[in-house]
């Protein structure tokens, strides 16, 4: 049979504040319908929790946040329209004993000074409600499986594919920037052979006359 965890609330003129308080929570889902309907459900230890609270107006469910943490699932449920509310729940009847005013983060009316008065959370991580459904698949999908494969079928291939082409490119203008070199080289000495044997006839005619 499942327990109901003890919840703790307080309210600002635009927002609700709701606080779980359940440590080591293993599949914890937190849920939040427009017309007001907080649903929890987690397990921890040896027991299975859950918790259904009607809530006393409607909520804007997009701009509504959740944080999971160690200890305790904090709420920030977005009132759909801004007005103080009588109460958390509800009906007329009387409050569960499981649901208390957290007096830490409480502020009556005539001190609350608009977006001054809201809590500093510390920066906490919260998760949209809006989303939640779309983060469920999250974990299943890994970055590093995905990641991993890709990078090395697109990296290395592609290194090698691309590299050695460029490489052998460079070898062959080198071969024939050698080339060129050799020939400047062997016109050089044939242009100096040429001289040299010029000077040699020239001495030669100077004798014989």
């Amino acid at each position: 049979m499942s327990r109901h965890p003890e919840v703790k609330w307080a309210q600002r003129e635009d927002k609700v504040y709701i606080t779980v308080l359940l440590a080591d929570t293993k599949d914890a889902k937190v849920n939040l319908a427009p017309e007001g309907v907080f649903t929890f459900s987690a397990s921890a230890g040896q027991h299975e929790y859950d918790l259904k609270l009607e809530l006393f107006d409607k909520v804007n469910v997009e701009e509504s946040k959740s944080n999971i943490g160690e200890r305790s699932v904090f709420c920030i449920l977005e009132k759909a329209e801004a007005k103080w509310w009588n109460k958390l729940l509800s009906g007329d009847g009387k409050t569960p004993h499981y649901v208390k005013v957290d007096w830490d983060k409480w502020a009556d009316e005539d001190d609350d000074a608009g977006p001054a008065a809201d809590l500093d959370m510390g920066g906490m991580d919260f998760s949209k409600f809006g989303d939640m459904g779309g983060m469920g698949g999250m974990p299943g999908m890994g970055m590093g499986g995905m990641g991993m494969p890709g990078m090395g079928g697109m990296g290395m291939p592609g290194m090698g594919g691309m590299g050695m082409p460029d490489m052998g490119d460079f070898s062959m203008g080198d071969d024939l920037e050698d080339s060129d070199d050799e020939g400047q080289e062997a016109e050089t000495k044939t242009g100096a052979t040429s001289k040299e044997a010029g000077e040699e006839k020239t001495e030669a005619a100077a004798t014989s006359s």
